[in-house]
């Protein structure tokens, strides 16, 4: 007797179970397949697409646009700027850092990325350039003015 209550429970969980992961309607869905956002990256005449993840710190980056900021080079391979307020972090050590990595450091440390590298330092990422493509050539200057905007 316990045996059958026991597998009729388990039936009912189970096809409840199913119905509740297939039978979703298509608006339940469709946040799951657009997982990422666009944003418009100017520095001086060029201008860059980048992807930002589905993230609360790429959310939170993305009410702060639009943003012109002085970016500061640093050891040859990535721009910096402090952001006018701090974001939730999610870090993670930075391992392969790829051209057009966009990530933050710390809180409120926005940093772009010009050249691929491997790093044992901890960033939260936010998103990367589409086309990376002449990015280095555009930032590795110095210092640039760069403006954050929604695409």
């Amino acid at each position: 007797m316990k045996l059958k209550f026991l597998l009729t429970v388990i039936a009912i969980l189970f096809a409840f179970s199913f119905c509740n992961a297939s039978c979703k309607s298509n608006n339940e869905r469709t946040p799951r397949q657009n997982n990422n956002s666009k944003m418009k990256i100017t520095i001086g005449t060029a201008v860059f697409t980048a992807t930002l993840y589905k993230k609360p710190s790429a959310a939170a980056l993305k009410v702060m646009l639009p943003i012109t900021v002085d970016m500061t080079e640093l050891n040859g391979n990535e721009i910096y700027c402090d952001l006018p307020g701090r974001l939730p972090i999610n870090s993670s050590v930075g391992g392969d850092i790829k051209v057009g990595d966009l990530m933050l450091y710390g809180n409120n440390v926005l940093v772009l990325f010009y050249k691929s590298f491997n790093t044992s330092y901890s960033y939260t990422k936010l998103g990367s350039i589409d086309n990376p493509a002449g990015l280095a050539s555009t930032l590795g200057a110095g210092n640039v003015v760069v403006k954050f905007e929604n695409n």
